[in-house]
């Protein structure tokens, strides 16, 4: 299928989709492929550190865009449809770039497990017109880890991440020093050793979710994460007993 795209595209967040995408669709094309990676204020300096590291050490070439995402009156608003307007204005920045360098396809990657999720997204995806060749044919996240693992691609196993402002409730304001907080909250439980984990904000109050086998190492560490979340700016320190969920702020 990548084949007769002729020259791709590739939307890449270094995540286990999109880098198995990429991998693909590297050998299939060769130097008619190329990652486009977006930089904004919705994405952790972490995460970025990691996907730049990631192409290099693969050698996939990658372009960086800069997103002014809270430019965006909608986003700034964080209606439940959010991630609409975000992948809207997003791939429309992808588009553009692909159309100015002679890239026929733009190509992302959401797979067949993501359709059962709630995901606003897709549809600014479809009235653009991107694609995506993994939920297309069918392949299941469990089935991509597999694969990736037999490609020796480093993300097999790497947990699932999202965007900063899925923290936040839908109806609270979205703001760069909030998402900044989060972003730094998140780094103190990452430097701890909680690769998986979401820091949900509810105004003063941070609401850490980790996977519950790692209760009791939190607990146990609960002032070395506690005081430096405090010190960023929540009154309140909390943990989630019912554990990491992705999308456990999503509409029910």
């Amino acid at each position: 299928m990548i084949k007769s795209f002729k020259k791709v595209l590739v939307a890449f967040s270094g995540g286990v989709d999109s880098t198995y995408l990429l991998a693909i669709a590297h050998e299939s094309l060769g130097q008619n492929c190329k990652a486009v990676l977006a930089r904004g204020p919705m994405i952790s300096p972490q995460e970025e550190k990691e996907a730049l590291a990631l192409v290099d050490s693969l050698h996939f070439p990658v372009e960086v865009l800069d997103l002014d995402i809270l430019a965006l009156e909608a986003f700034r608003k964080n209606p439940p449809d959010r991630c609409y307007f975000c992948k809207k204005i997003l791939f429309e920045t992808f588009q553009c770039f692909s159309k100015t360098f002679g890239y026929s396809t733009v190509i992302e990657g959401t797979n067949a497990s993501d359709s059962t999720d709630y995901r606003p997204g897709r549809i600014a995806l479809e009235e653009l017109g991107i694609l995506s060749p993994l939920l297309e044919v069918g392949l299941t996240k469990a089935e991509i880890r597999v694969l990736s693992e037999r490609r020796n691609l480093p993300t097999w196993n790497k947990p699932s991440m999202a965007c900063l402002a899925s923290r936040v409730p839908f109806g609270d304001s979205i703001t760069a020093e909030l998402l900044q907080r989060i972003a730094q909250a998140e780094a103190v439980l990452y430097q701890k050793g909680y690769t998986e984990c979401r820091v949900r904000v509810h105004g003063d109050i941070a609401r850490i979710e980790v996977p519950i086998n790692h209760f009791l190492k939190i607990v146990q560490e609960h002032s070395e994460i506690a005081t430096p979340l405090q010190t960023i700016g929540f009154r309140f320190v909390t943990l989630d007993l019912m554990g990491l969920r992705s999308g456990s702020l999503n509409p029910i």
